[in-house]
């Protein structure tokens, strides 16, 4: 049976707003096809206004977030995954390569314009949700087939990532160039006592204009993306130097104390640091 440190989740078509809306990351890598609706979605520092036929992937430790205006239709698929459940089969293959955009580019946009390929994805990732069922229970067969099927959905991706870097990319309108300016301004300087007066002094923005048009674009406050950024560095901390100190770790992503990162954490992840950490920690262990 497919084990929770090699996890695999299949969702095909899934109408509104049910997932996690806030700024966040996870282990997993991600595949993430838009169907239908309007979606303005956050990677790290770029935003895209996506259209059906368009898709994301993402490794999953970049910063992201679906912003959908409210009473909207928002139909999409998505697949996450572990690279550890199909890295021993495309070693085998000699394909390894179709893991490398998620490695090396941490998050990609493809724009298929819902063509045939696009169309073949679909159908692939539909038969993925109607076997997962039959994985989760323990039928090898169906385990094998969802291994092949995932295998299948890269090679399709990987073929319509080559046809989408023959296209110009479409110029940006001026409200998500400065958007991006104040998202990429945050990933550089989380650590620092920001605020939306030093970000603005130090962008040359006026204070009403950067929140204004930071909201409009990612429908979430400048101090959420400030604190969702800290967050995700501190599980990292947390995680890959199980010998740091918790106030070390606190002051090195930003927060003003250890009791204000603890009471963050605690609200956000749902476990205290030490608890994440000690599951973290155990799951490695497991691994090796």
């Amino acid at each position: 049976m497919i084990s929770m440190d090699q996890p695999l989740i299949v969702n095909y078509r899934v109408h509104g707003i049910w997932d996690n809306v806030d700024y966040h990351s996870h282990r997993e890598y991600e595949i993430y096809l838009f169907h239908a609706g309007s979606c303005r979605y956050l990677i790290h520092n770029q935003i895209y206004d996506l259209n059906p036929g368009d898709i994301l992937l993402m490794d999953g430790l970049a910063l992201h977030k679906p912003n959908v205006p409210p009473n909207s239709e928002y139909v999409r698929s998505t697949i996450h995954f572990s690279p550890e459940l199909v890295k021993g089969l495309l070693k085998e293959l000699g394909a390894l390569y179709l893991l490398k955009v998620f490695e090396k580019l941490h998050h990609c946009f493809i724009h298929t314009k819902n063509n045939e390929e696009f169309k073949q994805l679909e159908k692939v990732i539909s038969r993925m949700e109607r076997i997962k069922l039959k994985a989760d229970s323990g039928d090898l067969n169906a385990e094998v087939e969802m291994k092949a099927l995932l295998i299948q959905v890269l090679t399709i991706i990987h073929r319509l990532g080559e046809l989408e870097s023959l296209n110009v990319p479409a110029e940006k309108g001026e409200k998500a160039k400065h958007a991006e300016n104040i998202a990429a301004y945050i990933q550089l300087n989380y650590m620092e006592r920001l605020s939306i007066d030093s970000i603005a002094d130090a962008l040359n923005i006026s204070k009403s204009y950067l929140s204004h048009v930071f909201k409009e674009m990612t429908g979430y406050t400048i101090m959420e993306s400030v604190m969702g950024t800290r967050l995700t560095q501190a599980k990292y901390l947390v995680e890959a130097e199980p010998n740091k100190s918790l106030k070390d770790i606190a002051n090195e992503s930003g927060f003003e104390s250890v009791s204000h990162f603890s009471r963050y954490f605690k609200s956000k992840v749902g476990l205290t640091a030490k608890e994440y950490r000690r599951e973290r920690l155990k799951i490695y262990s497991e691994e090796r």
